[in-house]
């Protein structure tokens, strides 16, 4: 695999460094659009399916040389390659990382195909079949995705998202709460006939997953239910666990497909089954057309490469502590829930991949809802706060519903946030005042589709990729999610027992309020 140079140990850094603590680098938006008429076109181009207005961020040419000098300097380019050729670039967990492969076309007909891919479609292929299967049985009506984290944040935000594609007469569901209130309000309006339950667990052990799943199989049985085989599904390699459970039905996926990239592969059967086979290739295309630009554009034109780069401009050299996710299209919902999982999950890390300390800050907090919604709660803030917080818009610019000048408004809303923040307005009795200048990154997809949807996903998934190449982490472990979980495990039989012996004084004095009845 070819070097990696950690990011604060290049030429590069140090002149970005020096770059930063001169004044040439507080640049005022509203006159750098002065000076340069071609500042948009500079700032702003296509990638397959997705278009990224670049132009209101607080860079210019000098600054985006030093950064892209930073990238080559680190070796981004060899560490991409060596993604997609198929290395243990997760290092700590001696794994390839191949989840691009989920989404590679079948090579020509007679052209040899490698075993990963076989194997990849030849699961995609069963997988797809099942879907049409369940969409096709006018008796099923309701479909329950039962996981949590990347088996449940992806398929359930792309359920969503897609909508307008979905099958009349089949309603989704996503169970990934271990609070049994989630699964009981589900299961309310649900009969055991018309139901189908897909366990979505790569060790058919996942605690929350495999608690849900118990408790739907009581519900089911309960309720008169008796062929566990017809109406269960399991998405797991422990197919031997999903037997024992009574599932005979299951679709598999690799180690090399980590959680937060792995709606790709059979953990996406929900996706599959709202919006059918076709659409569902449809989605792996548009997602490969971006992992096609990601691995043959020039750095300088390379979409996810200059949004990682602005990532780290703003994070170690400007400060920025949090990006703000702005999707305007209530389908894309759940978009800010699923990108925090992807980038702070894979980039929330504070030891290089070598486990040395970083003397540097890593993944910003990403947070946000939907606009119009987000301007009635949180916008105050953005526009008028102590903090400067980046704002991502998503915008689309063809509606799938016929409602007359819905569509127009929530465009000109997301146009005039965006202009708003940098802009600002003047007011010398200081409470109208905006001090404006703040920045903002505009992608805008023709319309929300499939291929539309799986470039922006794939978009994102190699800016993340690229922020922590440049900062030496690994990004494709979560060590961070296992201490709770085990400790969790430790404290559950505590609950029953009242025993608080070893624990520290507030783990000891909750656990003793939580024993007492009201």
């Amino acid at each position: 695999m070819t070097e990696r140079t950690r990011c604060d140990r290049t030429a590069a850094w140090s002149a970005l460094r020096v770059a930063r603590a001169g004044a040439a680098s507080d640049i005022d938006l509203r006159k750098a659009f002065d000076v340069d008429a071609g500042r948009f076109e500079a700032f702003s181009q296509q990638a397959p399916h997705v278009f990224a207005d670049l132009s209101k961020n607080l860079i210019d040419a000098r600054i985006e040389h030093g950064l892209l000098q930073l990238a080559r300097e680190c070796g981004v380019a060899g560490h991409r390659d060596a993604m997609f050729a198929g290395a243990a670039i997760n290092n700590t967990e001696q794994r390839a990382v191949r989840h691009v492969l989920l989404r590679t076309p079948r090579p020509a007909a007679g052209a040899s195909m490698e075993p990963d891919l076989a194997l990849v479609h030849e699961t995609l292929d069963a997988m797809l079949a099942y879907a049409e299967q369940v969409r096709g049985d006018p008796a099923i009506t309701d479909v329950v995705n039962i996981g949590i984290g990347g088996s449940d944040l992806g398929p359930q935000m792309a359920v969503r998202a897609l909508d307008a594609f979905a099958q009349a007469g089949k309603r989704l569901h996503f169970v990934s709460n271990v609070d049994g209130h989630e699964l009981d309000a589900t299961l309310r309006d649900l009969t055991p006939a018309g139901t189908v339950f897909l366990i979505a667990s790569k060790t058919f052990t996942t605690i929350e997953t495999m608690t849900n799943a118990a408790s739907a199989k009581r519900w089911f049985e309960a309720q008169g239910g008796g062929d566990i085989a017809r109406h269960f599904c399991a998405l797991t390699t422990n197919v031997e666990a999903a037997n024992r459970f009574g599932i005979t039905t299951t679709f598999g996926f690799w180690d090399w497909v980590g959680g937060r990239y792995s709606l790709w592969s059979a953990i996406g059967l929900p996706i599959a089954i709202a919006i059918g086979a076709d659409g569902f290739r449809a989605f792996l295309a548009g997602a490969h057309e971006m992992d096609e630009h990601f691995r043959t554009a020039p750095l300088e034109r390379n979409l996810p490469v200059r949004l990682a780069l602005i990532d780290i401009w703003y994070r170690n050299f400007r400060g920025f502590t949090s990006r703000s996710i702005a999707p305007y299209h209530s389908a894309l919902a759940r978009w800010p829930a699923y990108l925090q999982q992807l980038e702070m999950e894979s980039n929330g890390k504070r030891v290089d991949a070598q486990g040395e300390t970083l003397p540097f800050d890593t993944a910003p907090v990403l947070w946000g809802e939907p606009g119009t919604n987000g301007q009635h709660a949180y916008f105050q803030q953005l526009h008028q706060g102590t903090d400067v917080v980046p704002v991502e818009f998503v915008a689309v610019k063809t509606p799938r519903h016929t409602l007359e000048g819905h569509h127009d408004l929530l465009l000109a809303n997301a146009l005039a946030q965006a202009q708003a923040l940098m802009v600002g307005q003047a007011d010398p009795g200081g409470h109208r005042h905006f001090t404006g200048n703040r920045p903002s990154t505009f992608l805008l997809l023709d319309e929300l589709a499939p291929g539309n949807l799986g470039a922006l996903i794939a978009m994102q998934e190699h800016r993340v990729f690229v922020s922590g190449s440049i900062w030496g982490i690994n990004s494709f472990d979560q060590w961070g999610v296992e201490l709770g979980k085990v400790l969790a495990k430790a404290i559950a039989p505590r609950l029953a027992s009242g025993d608080v012996a070893g624990l520290d004084g507030s783990t000891a004095g909750l656990l003793r309020r939580l024993r007492t009845k009201p």
